[in-house]
């Protein structure tokens, strides 16, 4: 019988997400084991804490709170732009995900919420934020060796828009 699981451990683990009303929106079904280093930042909180105290071949279905995934939607990440500062030839439309640049320059992706006559609402929170998702997760291997950092991005996902599923990485900075 292998060790429980713990903070350190590098293991491989099957898994699919899915959001509270069933629709899946990434698996690692067809696809190799997710392999990480739990409690390495690599994964969202709860994933992490899902998996400890579980051996291989063990499965359960881990329900994460926003807090322990992507976070509470926050009304600060709600961005008015006065239509005065859109090129006029730029066509938008609600739902059109885009690239903001903060203070420092940095690309912010954002996602069209609301036209008016006057401004556009821009919605920079995280497109899964303010959800609770529930995995289904199997172990399959630990006790394995750590690699170096990457990020896995895995396919889009099945969710409610493009780039909302594909993966549970949070330390890659491609998101």
């Amino acid at each position: 019988m292998s060790e429980a699981i713990k903070n350190g451990d590098t293991i491989t683990v099957n898994y699919t997400g899915k959001f509270e009303d069933g629709n899946v929106f990434d698996s690692s079904e067809g696809k190799e084991p997710l392999k990480f280093t739990v409690g390495s930042g690599q994964l969202i909180k709860g994933f992490d804490d899902a998996v400890i105290g579980m051996v291989a071949g063990d499965k359960k279905i881990a329900t994460m709170a926003p807090a322990d995934a992507y976070g509470e939607l926050q009304d600060g990440m709600i961005i008015d732009i006065p239509k005065s500062q859109i090129p006029e030839d730029m066509k938008l439309e609600v739902g059109q995900r885009l690239h903001l640049r903060d203070p420092q320059g940095q690309p912010v992706p954002a996602m069209v919420a609301e036209i008016t006559e006057e401004s556009v609402k821009m919605d920079a929170n995280h497109p899964m934020a303010g959800k609770t998702l529930i995995f289904d997760l199997e172990v399959v291997e630990t006790g394995l060796e750590a690699e170096a950092p990457s990020c896995d991005e895995g396919g889009e996902g099945e969710g409610e828009g493009e780039g909302e599923g594909g993966h549970v990485c949070t330390g890659c900075g491609k998101h």
